[in-house]
Formats: structure tokens, sequence, C-alpha cells
């Protein structure tokens, strides 16, 4: 008996232990998070010492509108075939990059090449002709066939009675004109000869010509880079048959980059050529400011909208076809001023922006605030959560400084 009160004593005594021990580990726990709830923030993990502190600006800006556009190349073409034929010769593939009068396509041109053949074999019979004709003119001008006995019949007598009974009598022993015209004769047949002359010129231009033709053909067959640039897509394969106006390459210089944005009529009377905008692209959240350089004369009838390029600054990610968004100044809004600040002051926690600000009596308190449009590429507006003249410190810590975003007393 005495040895089952024992066991049962020592029983509650040990369940008395474990239950004071797991007291006073909550009690030890419960101290410390008040202990961390009541230091600064900066000791538990905020900004660093040393770390630039900067005073809210405010910025006399109007409400921005953003409106999603596209990158495009500063110059970009599509090669097309100019003959039809069967593609023997592509440069390279897509990225690939090529100098300004690189060949980047060629169309076989073996029957080309057969008629150009042809066509300066009847040029060089031309050149036959010419001189041909050339010859009997000046025999004609010197030595005219009307006279000559060799341009009659004849009958093998002297040269005296031949002419008594192959030319007109009246033309061998009567004066004048009586009997035919000699004058009139030679004209004739020089003008003969004159024509075939003139004749074999012309077919000598029609043969240069059919020549030229056919050149222009060949070099029709070879597509060239028309400046230094990148393959952006190939349309066609080797040992493919296309026609006149296919797509065969598209061609870009991707060393300047645009981005085109179809912009309200009601927002034209904010840009101006040359004004800088905020964009952001697309590829890492990269934000720059963009310079308005091309606006369209005209707008879109059904859309009412024109069309506005923006130039990029030189090295900027991104390539053609990837989306962008820009903001554009909306005057027929009413401007005030709104507090701005660097956009690398600004921290995330998920979706929610906070900045450390730091107090007058030099305390870090982690604030929330609420985010607006940028007004260039690195300032941010401040729709809510900050004032004009606060200090906020420009670079947070990466990793935050707490689990929770309640706003700290002073």
């Amino acid at each position: 008996m005495q040895g089952c009160s024992v066991a049962r004593f020592s029983t509650i005594a040990q369940k008395y232990s474990r239950q004071r021990l797991t007291s006073l580990l909550a009690s030890s726990l419960l101290t410390l998070s008040l202990s961390l709830l009541t230091q600064p923030a900066s000791a538990q993990g905020g900004p660093a010492a040393g770390s630039e502190i900067v005073t809210v600006q405010a910025s006399s800006a109007g409400n921005a509108v953003t409106l999603g556009g596209t990158v495009v190349a500063f110059r970009q073409v599509t090669l097309t075939a100019q003959i039809p034929g069967r593609v023997e010769f592509i440069a390279g593939q897509e990225g690939d990059s090529f100098k300004a009068d690189d060949i980047l396509v060629a169309i076989d041109d073996d029957d080309l090449l057969a008629k150009r053949r042809a066509a300066v074999a009847q040029f060089n019979n031309a050149n036959s002709s010419i001189s041909n004709a050339q010859v009997q003119y000046q025999r004609e001008l010197w030595s005219p066939q009307d006279r000559s006995i060799s341009q009659s019949g004849g009958m093998g007598i002297p040269n005296m009675f031949d002419q008594m009974f192959t030319q007109p009598f009246a033309q061998s022993f009567m004066p004048g004109d009586q009997g035919g015209d000699r004058y009139v004769d030679r004209t004739a047949n020089l003008w003969g000869r004159g024509t075939q002359l003139t004749q074999a010129r012309n077919q000598q231009l029609a043969a240069q010509s059919a020549i030229e033709e056919i050149d222009a053909k060949l070099r029709d067959a070879r597509s060239f880079a028309p400046f230094d640039g990148v393959i952006i897509d190939k349309l066609v394969e080797e040992g493919d048959t296309v026609q006149p106006g296919q797509p065969l390459m598209v061609f870009s210089d991707l060393t300047y980059l645009q981005v085109q944005v179809d912009v309200p009529v009601r927002l034209m009377s904010g840009l101006k050529m040359g004004m800088l905008v905020p964009v952001r692209i697309d590829v890492g959240n990269v934000r720059v400011d963009a310079r308005v350089a091309q606006i369209f004369p005209s707008a879109d009838a059904v859309r009412h909208t024109v069309t506005v390029k923006f130039d990029l600054p030189i090295n900027v990610p991104g390539g053609p076809g990837m989306y962008a968004e820009v903001m554009l100044p909306d005057v027929s809004a009413q401007a005030g001023e709104v507090p701005v600040i660097p956009d690398s002051a600004v921290l995330w926690r998920g979706s929610l922006p906070a900045v450390y600000v730091a107090t007058e009596d030099e305390r870090t308190e982690l604030r929330l605030i609420r985010l607006g449009d940028y007004v260039s590429a690195h300032l941010v507006a401040v729709l809510s959560g900050l004032q004009v003249g606060e200090r906020i410190y420009a670079v947070p810590p990466a990793d935050g400084a707490t689990s929770d975003w309640r706003q700290r007393s002073q």
C-alpha cells in the first residue's frame, strides 16, 4: 500500500514539473516577443548605419495615363522574292548577325543564265549586222552600184556595148534627165543602205536591253542585307519553291529600339517632339525614360488614335515584339502637388509597398504606402502614407525588417 502511494506521488510530481516548465518557456517567449516589438526596427534588421536618408520631394504633375505598346526595331525590312524559283541558299538562322551587302537568300538562276547567253548571241549578231551595213553604205557612197556593170546581167561583151544594152538608151547617149535620173537612183540606193544600218543598230539596242533585263533579274535572285542587322524571322527553307512577292525573311537593326503606342487623340496635346516620358519594359520590370521620336500625321479613323514612336536608350534589355507600358501626362486632368520618392526606397512584401521612415527621435519606422504612377524613370508618386518633407531611407534592406506590417508608435 505504501509502495502504491509513493509511485502515485512521484507521477504527480513529474506532471507538475512538466507543466511548470511549459509555463516558464511560454513566459520567456512572450517576454522576448514583447521586447522585439518595442525595439526600433533598425535593431531588427532595418537599414544599416550609414544608409542614405533622403527627403520626400513634391512634384507638380497631373494625372498620368498608362498605355500599352510594343517594342519595335528602328529599322526593319521584310525581304520578298522578286522572281520565281527554288531557294538554294539561306545565310543563317534567327539571331545571326550580318553586315550590310551580305547575301541573305539566293534563288536558283540557271534559266536566267541560259537566257542571258542567248541574248549575248543576239547582241553579237547585231554587231556583225552593223559592221556589214556600214561597209555596204560606204561602198554605195563611193562606188554607186547603179553605175556598176556587175550589177546588171551583161552579155560578156566590152564595157561600152554592155552599157548600151543593159542601161536605158536615153541614159547612155541623151543628155539631161531624159530616160531617168541617176541622182534619184543613187539617193534611193543610199537610203536603202542607211536603213539597213539603222535596223542593225536597233537590233543591237534590243539585244542590249534584253541583257540588262536579265541582269536585273539575276540581281533580284540574290537578297542582300540593306544594313547591319540580325535575322528576326526566317520564313522559308532551302529547297522551297517561291513566287514573286512571297516573304523570305525579316531583317532588323537592333542597335536602336523604339516603343510604338497608339495614343488616344485627347492625350496628344500633352506630347511634344523630344520630350521624355517614363517607360516600363516587360523584361525584369525595367524602367527607363524614352524620348518622343515620331508622331504620325494622321489619326486612325476607327479607333481615333495616333501612332507615336518613342526612342529607347541604347543597350536597353528586350527586343522587337515585347510588351511595354508608357506613362503619358493627361493635361485635361487637374494638376496637383504629390510626394515623389526614388523607386529604390520602396520595400516590397508580396504586393504591399512600404518604406523606412527616419523619425525625428532617430528611430526607424516601417510604414505602408500607396504608390501612384512613375513621374520619371526612377521617381514614383506616393498617393498616401507619406508627406512632403519627411525623411526616408533611399535603400532599404533586401530582406525586410519584421514579419508584421503594423506602424510602430513613436
